[in-house]
């Protein structure tokens, strides 16, 4: 009977944290909410009547010979787009949620009457940061199957190229561990500074520039196609990749840069024989995002550990 009787109280003090973070965080839990069904809702309607509203408008407006962007197919675009956008904004506000929850908690004590409180400052940062987690780790998964599902179905050929950052992203697993990566910054800076503002300041400025800092590596992270072409043939690169390095192809097979500019005499002069360009072709996008997300994850865990690392120092 003790047994029985102790095992609810237990599962209610082990929920206890859990729905502290979530009444503490309800106004961040809203703002969530109106974003993702905002995107969400977009791609819906992208993928279903927007989508064939501006599919049926292309093929009765458009030829070979140009197309005038109608209504249908500038809300197409403009509700992808946006949806892009609340996707690849979603990093920055998980690093302004964690600043948020650690640096204000510091600020104001709360986080140390929590400790004194039979919760350990361990325990306290783990469930801060495991709630947030689960929900934005969720909504970015929905976010990215509907991004797919939209992409995949390409009703209308407008300017939408796999390589481009802001569908990049979106497309696959970058956008969901990107904002794992944003939350565990943040969670260090209200570590570091323990002041609202502060922390959610170097948050955002340190997620912007490590997200950066990703996106200018990300072609070097899968071997570049390299094609080599004629004279008389000039630069042969396929459509739709991103386009790397490219050059001239001396007669023994090296590469140097084109400083003759097809011109025939100059051309000789230097022994240029042909072209070469390097590219990724869309074969290239999971081996490229699969890559980047794995240091984006190996990244956040070396933050985390830091961070927690920081809290045991500081509360030992």
């Amino acid at each position: 009977m003790t047994a029985l009787a102790g095992a609810p109280t237990a599962r209610i003090r082990a929920a206890g944290p859990v729905h502290a973070v979530l009444r503490l965080q309800r106004g961040v839990l809203i703002v969530w909410a109106v974003l993702f069904t905002a995107a969400a809702g977009a791609l819906l309607w992208a993928y279903g009547p927007g989508g064939n509203a501006a599919a049926a408008d292309w093929k009765r407006k458009c030829s070979a010979h140009g197309c005038d962007w109608s209504a249908p197919i500038s809300n197409y675009h403009l509700a992808y787009a946006g949806a892009e956008f609340v996707i690849g904004f979603v990093p920055y506000l998980a690093a302004l949620v964690g600043g948020a929850l650690v640096g204000r908690e510091l600020e104001n004590g709360t986080a140390r009457l929590a400790w004194t409180q039979g919760i350990s400052p361990t325990r306290w940062l783990a469930t801060t940061l495991a709630v947030p987690a689960a929900l934005i780790t969720a909504g970015s998964t929905v976010l990215v199957l509907l991004h797919r599902l939209l992409y995949d179905a390409h009703q209308v050929p407008v300017t939408w190229n796999w390589w481009n950052g802001a569908t990049f992203v979106p497309n696959g697993t970058l956008a969901i561990a990107f904002p794992l990566l944003g939350l565990a910054v943040g969670a260090l800076a209200g570590l570091l500074q323990r002041r609202l503002v502060t922390s959610m300041g170097l948050a955002f400025a340190a997620t912007a520039l490590a997200l950066t800092t990703l996106g200018l590596a990300r072609p070097h992270l899968w071997p570049w196609v390299t094609r080599t072409s004629p004279l008389n043939t000039g630069y042969d690169a396929p459509r739709n990749v991103l386009v790397g390095d490219r050059g001239a192809v001396t007669s023994t097979g090296g590469h140097v840069p084109d400083t003759c500019f097809e011109q025939a005499k100059c051309l000789k002069s230097v022994d240029i024989t042909g072209y070469y360009v390097q590219y990724h072709p869309a074969s290239h996008f999971w081996p490229l995002q699969l890559v980047e997300t794995g240091i984006a994850l190996a990244v956040t865990a070396l933050v985390l550990a830091t961070a927690f690392t920081l809290l045991r120092r500081r509360t030992a």
